[in-house]
């Protein structure tokens, strides 16, 4: 499904070609080509959007695909049919709709990866209220203060919170602290105000009694309509580009920001991933990634219900044997994850703690998260039987897939580039010192995308929404991204890292993906993060953090990790500081498995101070 038609141009490109010239290219036949002749390119138009509401196009599907499997939650021995999917969710929602879930009320949902996580979120669709996705791993205070950002009014949340590699947590002290009396006939809370509900439901395996809570409802008591009326809801008055999710970034900066998303936003996404993937109703996808994130809930279940697939969820949060047994058991054909997921998964199936066999159904799936080192995806195809595995690029607030390879991409294009964009969606590449101008082919610059696809605002942040949302010189509005990236002349996005990843040495521009890549390819480590560092000398330094693979009694020391360096790459490329991670000591990361470099740059100096000392 690769799209070589002419990419076309926008009045902002032509005004910048005026202005810069093509150097010499024929650009009249390069267009006639399908080639480029700037940073500037457009998605495919031929397929029209969905224009409708996410519960109106999927009671379409449920008419089509009623009786194929829709959702297996495999760590709670339970499936739903399309149908049974829709008469759930049909009945949660009003269950939500008799205790005061109301069209554009703010529910948060702070679940793990199961059945009750599914029904919920047709539930609230098919009700206009807005879906607010929390991390499971959320304390009392990062609760409360989402929360009461958007002035929630109800909360759905589990009795323990399943994290990985870690015990149950339960979760009765969290609600605790978040209304101070959870004892009460009434539920109220000082600390939100807006809260009138909180409906817990267990999943504790009777370790956690709720019964003496009376301020609290059990999400049973709210489905107990499932067997009397999963009959389809009245008209609600929906419309298609009403805000019906709120995503809270999972950058790796510090501070998250609550973006705005639209049925039509999220729908239009999930449909194009799962058309560039090629699902169809045969497809069994296993989906370890977090349904509290982008990559879950839309790339895995807007993509897989928007097609009559079926979607897998392993465990409630990743557990990457889980994963593995639940692509041979259900036969799964496509597999997700990020390079942190995948890294594990092949490591698991590499001791022999894993079967090879039982992949062979596997044919596609999805990398994302962060970029995909060559040798991690030659893995994933040689191991996994991965041939067909796409890239993604997005961001939240791009709804959130703007590039992604298609599965007879070759490979080349797989490892070297995020694809080309996703119908409807324009991008450019500009000058991060000037965003009014368009970089030439092959250089790098901040990538830019518009379209359908970009979130409505930060809830309550004009400021910042208006930081990242910029219009350009004919009121066009763009999201720049702060990813730095190049774009080929035949329209393929190399994303080279982060603009604030950079790692300027003594005037020169290192890329950090560069030196990843490379020791990546050594066998001896196991995973790899680079970051800068002050130095007095050039002004930054390259410093790595090292995960080193074991071999018997000996592993990779400092110096061999830089001689590595020196002999693949250049010497201004090898790092000046080796630092060495012992498990269980892992990277910081974000929910969605990306490595927080920031967090890695502070542990760096720490380090460093400490040594100086």
């Amino acid at each position: 499904m690769i799209y070589n038609g002419a990419l076309g141009f926008g009045r902002g490109r032509l005004a910048c070609r005026a202005r810069f010239g093509t150097k010499g290219i024929n650009s009249k036949l390069l267009t006639r080509r399908g080639l480029l002749t700037e940073s500037y390119a457009r998605g495919p138009s031929g397929t029209p959007l969905i224009e409708s509401t996410v519960g109106a196009h999927f009671s379409k599907v449920v008419a089509e695909q009623g009786d194929r499997t829709a959702v297996v939650s495999r760590h709670q021995n339970d499936r739903a049919t399309y149908a049974s999917l829709d008469s759930r969710s049909n009945a949660l929602a009003r269950g939500l709709e008799s205790v005061g879930v109301r069209k554009g009320a703010r529910v948060g949902v702070m679940l793990g990866n199961s059945m009750e996580y599914a029904v919920a979120t047709y539930a609230l669709f098919k009700l206009g209220a807005i879906l607010v996705p929390l991390n499971p791993s959320f304390n009392a205070g990062q609760v409360i203060a989402a929360l009461g950002h958007l002035e929630s009014s109800h909360l759905l949340i589990s009795t323990e919170s399943n994290l990985p590699r870690k015990q149950p947590r339960s979760n009765i002290p969290l609600v605790d602290e978040l209304i101070g009396d959870i004892h009460g006939a009434k539920l109220e809370s000082s600390l939100v105000p807006s809260l009138r509900q909180i409906i817990m439901v267990d999943n504790s395996e009777g370790r956690v009694d709720i019964s003496s809570y009376k301020s609290l409802t059990p999400f049973t008591s709210i489905m107990s309509q499932l067997t009397a009326d999963g009959r389809p809801l009245p008209p609600q008055d929906l419309s298609s580009h009403e805000t019906v999710n709120i995503q809270f970034t999972s950058g790796t900066t510090a501070m998250p920001k609550a973006a705005c998303l639209s049925h039509h936003s999220i729908l239009n996404n999930g449909s194009q991933i799962g058309d560039r993937m090629l699902l169809t109703p045969d497809d069994i996808v296993c989906c370890p990634p977090p349904l509290f994130h982008c990559f879950g809930s839309i790339l895995g279940y807007m993509a897989t219900a928007t097609h009559g697939s079926a979607i897998v969820f392993p465990s409630e949060s990743f557990n990457a044997r889980a994963a593995l047994r639940a692509v041979q058991e259900e036969r799964c054909t496509a597999l997700y994850g990020v390079p942190t997921m995948f890294l594990e998964e092949l490591s698991l199936i590499e001791t022999g703690e894993i079967s090879r066999d039982g992949f062979q159904h596997l044919r596609t799936g999805i990398a994302a998260g962060s970029s995909i080192p060559s040798e991690i995806m030659k893995k994933l195809h040689r191991v996994l039987n991965l041939t067909e595995l796409t890239i993604c690029y997005g961001m939240t607030e791009t709804s959130p897939v703007s590039a992604m390879t298609a599965t007879d991409d070759p490979m080349d294009k797989r490892i070297s580039s995020v694809g080309k964009l996703m119908p409807h969606v324009q991008a450019k590449i500009v000058n991060p010192g000037d965003k009014r101008e368009i970089m030439p082919l092959g250089a790098r610059g901040e990538l830019a995308v518009g379209g359908y696809l970009l979130m409505k605002e930060y809830w309550g942040d004009p400021e910042k929404t208006a930081e990242v949302m910029i219009p350009d010189a004919t009121g066009k509005i763009w999201m720049h991204t702060g990813d730095e990236a190049s774009m080929s002349p035949d329209g393929y996005i190399t994303i080279t890292g982060r603009i604030k990843d950079l790692i300027i040495r003594g005037g020169e521009n290192i890329h950090p993906l560069e030196i990843e890549n490379c020791l990546l390819a050594n066998s001896a480590v196991s995973d790899v993060s680079i970051v800068g560092v002050p130095d007095v000398r050039y002004g930054e330094a390259v410093a790595a953090f090292v995960v080193p693979r074991e071999h018997g009694s000996k592993r990779i020391t400092a110096e061999e990790t830089q001689q590595w360096v020196r002999e693949k790459l250049s010497n201004h490329l090898v790092p000046k500081h080796v630092f060495f991670l012992e498990p269980p000591e892992s990277f910081p990361k974000t929910a969605s498995g990306k490595i927080q470099k920031f967090k890695l740059r502070e542990k760096a100096i720490e380090l460093l101070t400490r040594l100086a000392v």
